[in-house]
């Protein structure tokens, strides 16, 4: 399970708890059903900056084919029945990359640019059986 955001409501609620109703970290998880390290975590930030609001989202990796889309296109235009392997080479090459594009890194980029996605020459292939 991932984690979860908590309502600037119920951080409000737990630190009234804990500051005028004189609950213990330990009575205040359990009444709103969260972890102790959480309330524990929030008493702390509100003591020491007198906020309980949550942090801002950090953001995730940059994707590394992130500005490339161009040459993708390029390559998926001038070589459609590539396979993803090939394709992230042929990439790498024009862009003078010095990483290498896992297969599944460049199926995620296809995705997102809505391009057809090729599999490598060792799936076997589907039949479809007509009757």
């Amino acid at each position: 399970m991932g984690m979860r955001a908590y309502s600037q409501d119920l951080r409000e609620r737990i630190i009234s708890a804990l500051s005028d109703e004189g609950c213990t970290h330990a009575e205040a998880a359990e009444e709103f059903s969260v972890s102790l390290s959480f309330v524990q975590k929030l008493w702390l930030r509100w003591r020491n900056t007198g906020s309980c609001a949550a942090y801002a989202h950090a953001g995730g990796n940059t994707r590394i084919l992130k500005g490339h889309e161009q040459a993708i296109r390029e390559e998926v235009e001038s070589q459609p029945d590539a396979t993803l392997e090939e394709l992230a080479e042929r990439v790498a090459k024009k862009e003078r990359m010095k990483v290498r594009v896992s297969r599944p890194t460049m199926c995620r980029e296809l995705q997102r640019l809505s391009l057809p996605l090729k599999g490598s020459r060792s799936t076997p292939t589907r039949e479809t059986v007509r009757g």
